[in-house]
């Protein structure tokens, strides 16, 4: 039996982002994963908003300064358009900050992790690797691999997505709300400059979202039901972008495919408890949210800090898995997660909903909102510090 103090199972961008703000603690760590992440040719189609709070976190930890500059676009602007004239437009300039967060490839960020995690000095790599067995005793998490491989730690933390192995294994429930809609992703080039401005429309088919790359490029976020969904992925690619562009009120002028479409189910999870004595999930193995906020992984990388923060200012002889500790992580956690999810829940609730007037209601909201400047600075300031 291998005995480490810490476990993470699963080595996605949540899981390595804990690993690596660990790297300069005394902790032995052990990440288990079952395939190291690879960079497809091109552009990734799956993307992330990185809020500046997360920006910095990836700084602290060593990982932004490795990644391609050139494959990194800052958002200085968000236009926002609802279902019946409702507009609110958000400015990096009006704010007075650089940037109001950065978009760029999930593949980018993963492999830059993995290249740090093989170099890190306090950490055991896993791969490839399965999970198969798991058992908590009053001292320890024993994990038992595909390959007969036995490891012993203090604590054990799952990260290893929504369908977590993990959390199953250890008996906590997820709530699962389906939305009946899928999420379609898809990179294009477009005919004009998008200034590095993040495009959302709220429309009767769902909601569809433009997000600046480096050059000409942007990635669209169209979430929609599943029958729509699959049609949309059926098109040519002559007609998805006709129809892409038609969506977005040609704005960018013509649009060209870059990568296939891909489509997955959305919905929302809740997980009640995310501590048990000698463990903690962190990630998406924690909590689920709608896609419209883009900002997913941001609360991932938040879970990661405040988990990586608490342990490492524990003392030699505190046990790092006592439940007594984890509670305080799930407590500095909770607020955040569960506003996200309401907030998000709730805007995709208040613009699918047809009941009679309530278009005119939520558009009006929209128009109101952008003619205050306080507020709009105010919600502004709170995404970039908050999430």
């Amino acid at each position: 039996m291998q005995q480490f103090d810490l476990i993470i199972v699963g080595g996605g961008l949540a899981g390595a982002s804990l690993a690596l703000a660990l790297r300069d603690s005394r902790l032995r760590i052990a990440l288990v994963e079952s395939q190291p992440p690879r960079r497809p040719e091109g552009w990734d189609a799956r993307i992330y908003a990185i809020s500046p709070a997360n920006v910095a976190f990836l700084e602290s930890i060593g990982a932004w300064r490795h990644l391609d500059a050139t494959r990194i676009a800052p958002i200085r602007a968000m236009q926002i358009c609802g279902d019946g004239g409702g507009r609110l437009e958000f400015s990096a300039f009006e704010t007075g900050v650089s940037e109001l967060g950065c978009i760029l490839e999930s593949a980018l960020m993963a492999c830059e992790f993995w290249e740090s995690a093989k170099r890190q000095g306090n950490l055991t790599l896993f791969c490839p690797a399965r999970p198969e067995q798991l058992e908590f005793r009053h001292d320890a998490s024993v994990l038992r691999l595909s390959d007969g491989t036995v490891l012993s730690s203090r604590l054990l933390v799952g990260a290893d997505g929504r369908d977590s192995w993990v959390r199953a294994a250890a008996g906590l429930s997820a709530v699962n709300t389906p939305y009946d809609e899928k999420g379609v992703v898809a990179n294009f080039a477009t005919e004009k400059s998008h200034r590095n401005t993040a495009f959302q429309w709220f429309r009767d088919d769902g909601v569809l979202a433009y997000l600046p790359l480096p050059g000409n490029h942007i990635s669209m976020v169209w979430s929609t039901s599943d029958v729509h969904a699959d049609e949309l992925c059926s098109l040519s690619p002559e007609l998805l972008c006709e129809r892409v562009s038609e969506a977005g009120e040609r704005v960018l002028g013509k649009l060209e495919v870059l990568t296939q479409p891909a489509a997955f189910p959305l919905r929302l999870m809740r997980v009640p408890q995310t501590v048990a004595p000698r463990l903690a999930l962190v990630g998406d193995a924690a909590h689920g949210i709608h896609p419209l906020s883009g900002h997913g992984i941001n609360l991932g990388f938040q879970d990661a800090r405040e988990l990586a923060s608490l342990l490492a200012k524990t003392q030699p002889w505190e046990d790092i898995g006592q439940e007594r500790l984890l509670q305080r992580y799930q407590r500095a956690r909770r607020e955040e997660t569960v506003l996200m999810q309401t907030t998000t829940d709730g805007l995709r609730r208040l613009f699918k909903g047809t009941q009679p007037g309530l278009s005119p209601l939520r558009n009006f909201g929209l128009n109101v909102t952008n003619g205050l400047p306080f507020v709009k600075n105010a919600l502004v300031r709170y995404a970039l510090g908050a999430l």
